[in-house]
């Protein structure tokens, strides 16, 4: 992480931050006042935002762990969000102690936490890159330090997708990052959707778009289309939720209504 000065780090805490609504909705204390009041009034909106934000969490430690358990010892994780315990690296290298990490996020705040994303085991590496998803160009340089782009890396997608909208080049995005893996590498990927209530999905999206940010909830079709060319792994495009539930880490959510997001894992052939 050569460069950053924790020090000068400059946090803008006058509008919401994803990274740190995500860290509120998780029960953590490293948001802002305007990440609350935005945090809450989703919840106004949609009571189970905390529960959406665990499940997506549940789903990447099922998902780092099957990876590790079949032989991937690479990640890269782009939109990584505030540390919580255990943190990607950490699943990943119980079962592949040798396993290397590239963390990266543009959130400052990250940046001022990155020190609980780089304790390695000694037979691995973590590494954290402060920089933009849509400069993937950059990512793919700094990363190229730590990993070997030569051999099968699992790329990390993990709520973020839907903060591009189709105009930011969130498909082109996926797609140049995709053609710089090795075959044998896999995406993974989660997205909120407003397929099982569009009304309030449409009042979400209006929520960010007042406070000049992006949210893009897409449909299962919509998502399943980042997936073209690969293999998916079963059981394919599903709610979160239901993605190898047997790995563990199953959250208990109120209600019957299924939590609002997809996800799934394909191989690059």
């Amino acid at each position: 992480m050569t460069g950053h000065d924790p020090r000068a780090i400059e946090i803008d805490t006058t509008k919401p931050h994803p990274a740190r609504m995500y860290d509120w909705f998780l029960g953590g204390k490293d948001n802002y006042p305007v990440d609350e009041e935005m945090a809450r009034q989703l919840l106004a909106l949609d009571a189970r935002g905390r529960d959406m934000a665990r499940v997506n969490r549940a789903f990447m430690h099922r998902a780092t762990r099957w990876l590790a358990e079949n032989g991937i010892r690479q990640f890269l994780d782009i939109g990584t969000g505030i540390p919580t315990e255990p943190n990607l690296h950490q699943i990943a290298q119980r079962t592949a102690p040798d396993a290397r990490i590239v963390y990266c996020d543009n959130d400052p705040i990250v940046l001022a936490h990155a020190a609980a994303l780089l304790r390695s085991t000694p037979q691995g590496a973590t590494e954290y890159i402060q920089a933009d998803a849509r400069k993937p160009e950059a990512i793919l340089e700094e990363a190229g330090r730590v990993l070997d782009f030569d051999k099968p890396i699992a790329l990390s997608l993990l709520a973020l997708l839907h903060f591009l909208g189709d105009e930011d080049g969130a498909a082109e995005l996926v797609d140049r990052l995709v053609e710089r893996l090795a075959p044998g590498s896999y995406l993974v990927l989660s997205h909120t959707t407003g397929d099982f209530d569009p009304e309030r999905a449409a009042q979400a999206s209006e929520m960010y778009r007042a406070r000049g940010m992006t949210l893009c909830l897409r449909s299962h079709a919509e998502v399943s289309t980042f997936f073209d060319g690969l293999e998916l792994v079963e059981p394919g495009v599903s709610l979160s939720v239901d993605w190898h539930p047997e790995l563990g880490e199953v959250v208990e959510v109120s209600g019957d209504e299924p939590i609002p997001g997809y996800a799934g894992v394909a191989r690059k052939p």
